[in-house]
């Protein structure tokens, strides 16, 4: 503390270049704009909803403003984030801003200044600190500087000190609470990044990291690396290619009971690759075209594991020789009972009740007793849900299914 007030002694004593000798007993607000001492007469400080804190100081029709995002004691970086601004009006009301950019005529490097917020006294309610920075007008061919600034006990006229005023730790903390969320979308043991996932948290890092340069800065542009290498957060060619691997895999060992899932899975992770890199000779496209991921008959039965004799043709399958290709018959071994509610297991796959080689949903005596299922009432109410089927013994067990 001993050392602060030092520094501010000899900082307010500072010779500036009009010669005039800087004594602060009382509130000030002054700086050399283009080495001319501009002295102002008047000076507040404010405090927005937002938590935003403006100082200003006027002279006559000119006017000096300082906005910072937080309320602490801290250097913040003017020049480079909106949101961080110093402004100077003139007396013929042209606006400077650090928020114009200088065109490219006149420099192609950001022009940085400082806004220090070196002590904030909550008890008198005032400001006191420094500042320097280089104000550009709309064209960014005019420019107006101001060095050596420095305001002192500047009062609050208007807003109240937030409770918790957002700090540097604050934000680094949720930069990195944001960075294990984006990278936990793509860690190594997910089967598939999804894009979506990925393009939210990306996105909600990428807002992180933008908070964090603006509150703690970015003297080496290590963050704005970062962010610019984030681009539009899509997920790379590599990652769409790598999905599609992994999908095809899934795809081609795919059974009855998961084929439409991983087919349409396969066909979403295609198309995807076609949106993210292209397909440039139409090989991705023909796969798409090729795939069917339909279930025609509604049967629970893909259309493609309904091609019995394997020739491609869906037309010329027929099980129980009914008239009605297998694809388009949703009670295949015509035995009464629809496919649908055939014996499946807990994954969905057909299941053989007689163990005759025959799964139930093709087998028109599912028990093999010699009694075909359509005779041992299995769907008495006529709706081809075998729920209600008769269970003559009473042991749960429905009588085309137990074959004693």
């Amino acid at each position: 503390m001993m050392k602060k007030l030092i520094l501010l002694s000899l900082v307010f004593l500072t010779i500036f270049s009009c010669g005039d000798e800087v004594k602060f007993n009382t509130p000030a607000f002054q700086g050399d704009r283009e080495n001319q001492l501009w002295r102002a007469s008047g000076f507040t400080a404010s405090i927005g909803a937002n938590g935003f804190l403006t100082i200003t100081g006027t002279k006559n029709a000119e006017s000096v403003k300082l906005t910072v995002p937080s309320v602490i004691e801290s250097t913040f970086i003017v020049g480079d984030i909106d949101i961080i601004e110093a402004q100077y009006i003139d007396a013929l009301g042209t606006t400077y801003s650090t928020n114009n950019k200088p065109d490219e005529s006149v420099s192609i490097y950001p022009e940085l200044g400082e806004v220090t917020i070196e002590e904030i006294d909550v008890v008198n309610n005032t400001f006191t600190g420094t500042f320097r920075f280089l104000a550009f007008d709309a064209a960014g061919l005019n420019s107006v500087g101001f060095t050596n600034g420095i305001f002192f006990k500047v009062p609050l006229v208007s807003g109240e000190f937030p409770t918790n005023p957002i700090t540097c730790f604050d934000v680094e903390t949720e930069a990195e609470i944001a960075l294990l969320a984006y990278e936990a979308t793509f860690a190594s043991d997910l089967d598939f990044v999804n894009s979506d996932a990925y393009l939210a948290a990306c996105n909600a890092y990428s807002n992180a990291l933008i908070n964090q340069r603006t509150y703690c800065g970015d003297a080496n542009g290590a963050l704005q690396s970062i962010i610019d290498d984030l681009g539009d957060c899509q997920i790379s060619c590599e990652i769409a290619e790598a999905n599609v691997v992994e999908a095809n895999s899934q795809y081609a060992t795919a059974t009855i009971g998961n084929y439409i899932d991983k087919c349409a899975q396969y066909l979403l992770y295609l198309q995807e690759q076609i949106d993210i890199c292209g397909d440039v000779d139409g090989s991705i496209q023909a796969e798409i075209e090729g795939l069917n991921c339909s279930d025609t008959d509604g049967d629970s039965i893909p259309d493609v594991f309904e091609d019995f004799n394997g020739n491609g043709d869906l037309e010329d399958d027929d099980i129980d020789s009914d008239g009605v290709p297998n694809y388009l018959d949703d009670d295949d071994d015509g035995d009464g009972v629809l496919t649908q509610y055939e014996s499946k297991d807990e994954n969905g796959n057909p299941m053989d009740t007689d163990g005759d080689g025959d799964v139930d949903y093709l087998d028109n005596d599912d028990d093999g007793d010699g009694i075909l299922t359509i005779d041992e009432n299995a769907d008495p109410n006529g709706d081809g849900n075998s729920d209600d089927a008769l269970d003559t013994d009473g042991d749960g067990v429905p009588d085309y299914l137990q074959p004693n």
